[in-house]
């Protein structure tokens, strides 16, 4: 039986599928499942999740950092601000200023994808990161976004509802959804969408954020689950698509971290460089995806994508149970 490998053109295949898959709402995981198994042949062998001795999952999470390093460019103004403010807040002990709550908050709300990913990631892959189970998580990704849109069009909260958001001091502040405006285009930035993120209270913050623990099932798009979150909390799209996309920065270069040094051991033996083409693929698409993610958010709904979740899954499972 042939050895799992990695060639340039599957690399470089799977980096752009990445680069755009990880940032729509449709599941990058998934996709990077179904799309090798749907070809077969050597890609089904090499591109596995599964098979003994298969660099592919290595492979992933290089890609998968490629991509958080390219949110970092993208929103490398916002990240200034804010890494600055959790320096200053360390130094001072205090959290008074926008950039500083930020920090903070993104902290928090990282913590519980971060505890369930070192528990569950490599069970969750290990049994789920299979055609069948990836497909069926694709439709009810595609049903969860549409039933976000659903509720949002039926409540109105972003229109409708103040918000109440507390401050560093225990205050409350009452602010109006029509006030909160959208998210610059332009290599992230918006200094007044980023301070409207920091008047979120500690526990909204962190639900949104808990909601990226459903893409550890292959499927689940991670910006889906927290975009939805965010949108069902009473933030406007723009707004919980940078949230969402600032969230998942620390989240994948944490991942990389722990992840990436098996590229150094067997598993990366003779792959680094379709690993590098591939990454370097996958920042590329990921940095152009931004670019039209934050503006069409600006205007447009997750509906779209919650359809072609729901076509593709049926497609693929309907593929995984005559192939």
């Amino acid at each position: 039986m042939a050895v799992p490998s990695l060639t340039y053109p599957e690399a470089i295949f799977i980096g752009l599928l990445q680069g755009v898959t990880e940032l729509f709402p449709v599941s990058s995981l998934g996709h990077s499942v179904l799309i090798p198994a749907i070809i077969g042949g050597s890609w089904a062998r090499d591109l596995s999740m599964t098979a003994d001795e298969s660099p592919y999952l290595a492979f992933v999470v290089a890609v998968h950092v490629a991509t958080a390093i390219s949110l970092v460019i993208f929103f490398r103004n916002d990240w200034v601000r804010i890494v600055k403010g959790l320096f200053s807040s360390l130094r001072d002990r205090t959290i008074s200023t926008p950039d500083q709550r930020l920090a903070w908050l993104l902290i928090a709300a990282t913590i519980p994808v971060g505890i369930a990913g070192v528990l569950l990631d490599h069970a969750l892959r290990a049994a789920l990161g299979k055609p069948g189970p990836a497909a069926v998580f694709l439709i009810l990704n595609g049903i969860m976004l549409a039933t976000v849109e659903r509720i949002k069009k039926k409540s109105a909260v972003h229109d409708e509802v103040p918000v109440i958001a507390e401050t560093p001091g225990g205050g409350r502040v009452y602010q109006s959804a029509a006030a909160r405006g959208g998210v610059s285009a332009s290599h992230g930035g918006d200094v007044e969408s980023d301070n409207r993120l920091a008047s979120q209270s500690w526990g909204q913050a962190i639900l949104i954020g808990a909601a990226q623990i459903l893409a550890l099932f292959p499927g689940i798009s991670r910006s889906g689950a927290t975009i939805g979150a965010g949108l069902l909390k009473g933030l406007s799209h723009e707004d919980a698509a940078r949230f969402a996309f600032l969230l998942a920065t620390p989240v994948i270069l944490a991942a990389g971290v722990l992840k990436l040094p098996s590229l150094a051991g067997p598993a990366g033996h003779g792959i680094l460089g379709p690993v590098l083409a591939g990454s370097v693929v996958a920042a590329i698409a990921a940095y152009v995806s931004l670019r039209f993610l934050t503006k069409y958010f600006e205007t447009r709904t997750l509906n779209p994508f919650a359809i072609y979740c729901v076509v593709a899954g049926i497609a693929a499972l309907i593929w995984t149970a005559v192939a």
